[in-house]
């Protein structure tokens, strides 16, 4: 039975600066997730703050929020199957440093906060996610 699902995937400022937007897209579709939806874009600190309030109560939110706002950002609609999960294994870890070999994240990250790509953790935040950037 086919599960092909959408999420959402961020490329976040420091692997936009870095010009690694192509690299990453490569790496997507290498993994049968196809970009149905992408728009580089640069939102400010509220944007941020709105997108990011599942983790409001974290010690770490401000600079999260901060750092998202920080300079252009890539939003972009991911389409496969199981596309959440499949996405988030291509990412790897939060920390590029426990990321397994050749993901994003491993091969890209420069620190736990400055990780290069987001993506939804779950059906249902990838719906909310996807409506914040791509609203019709």
């Amino acid at each position: 039975m086919s599960n092909v699902q959408n999420t959402l995937s961020i490329i976040k400022p420091d692997a936009v600066e870095r010009n690694l937007v192509d690299e990453i897209k490569i790496i997507f579709r290498k993994n049968n997730l196809e970009i149905k939806e992408s728009k580089k874009i640069h939102i400010t600190k509220e944007e941020a703050a709105e997108f990011y309030k599942v983790h409001q109560s974290k010690p770490f939110y401000n600079d999260l929020c901060s750092y998202l706002s920080s300079g252009p950002i890539v939003v972009m609609i991911l389409s496969g199957e199981n596309a959440v999960l499949k996405n988030r294994k291509v990412m790897g870890a939060t920390d590029p440093k426990k990321a397994e070999e050749n993901t994003i994240r491993k091969l890209y990250g420069i620190s736990i906060d400055k990780n290069s790509v987001h993506g939804s953790d779950s059906i249902q935040n990838a719906k909310i996610e996807i409506d914040f950037f791509f609203k019709n």
